[in-house]
């Protein structure tokens, strides 16, 4: 926390963007990516100086501490010379701080059945839409571009018509059995 409290610091999240859409740090920089491998050239694309790479205090985060790792790895190979990361990620960061003193908003994203986590590690509200794996609210399944195992508002309008007919006719069949 005290870290992030300070002036000059670049805080990047180096999860993915459905990740960051849940949960996140204040004022930390979405890179909108949607798989880590984009990491390399959302940090080219920044074009930073020399002087930012002497200067500038960047602290990384993910869920585990593992991508977070690689990219600073990858940052101090580029030039910068003040670069941090979260060690055992968010999920370390919810056992070692207490809600109260937290600086975390939202929930955080998990690779298994729960979808997401609360900061007590408890199972967070989030649900998983099965057409393009963005997690999804209860809210989120009450609209009409939701259909069950098939497509979300998020990925609604990328499904053709006959994608969408072949998921519901698939998702029959199956509950036929």
């Amino acid at each position: 926390n005290c870290l992030l409290e300070e002036e000059n610091i670049l805080l990047r999240d180096t999860r993915n963007d459905y990740e960051y859409s849940i949960g996140s740090f204040k004022d930390t920089i979405n890179p909108k990516t949607q798989k880590f491998r984009d990491f390399p050239k959302w940090l080219k694309e920044q074009d930073f100086t020399q002087e930012d790479k002497n200067s500038k205090k960047v602290a990384m985060f993910c869920t585990g501490g593992i991508r977070c790792e690689k990219a600073s790895s990858l940052m101090k190979n580029k030039g910068f010379k003040k670069v941090y990361h979260l060690k055992g990620g968010i999920l370390k960061y919810f056992e070692s701080v207490s809600k109260e003193k937290s600086i975390w908003s939202g929930e955080c994203f998990v690779f298994d059945e729960r979808v997401s986590v609360k900061h007590d590690l408890s199972v967070g509200d989030y649900d998983m839409c099965h057409g393009c794996r963005m997690p999804i609210t209860e809210s989120d399944k009450m609209l009409k571009t939701f259909i069950r195992g098939v497509s979300c508002s998020n990925c609604f309008d990328k499904k053709t018509k006959i994608q969408k007919n072949n998921k519901k006719l698939a998702l029959k069949l199956k509950h036929k059995k």
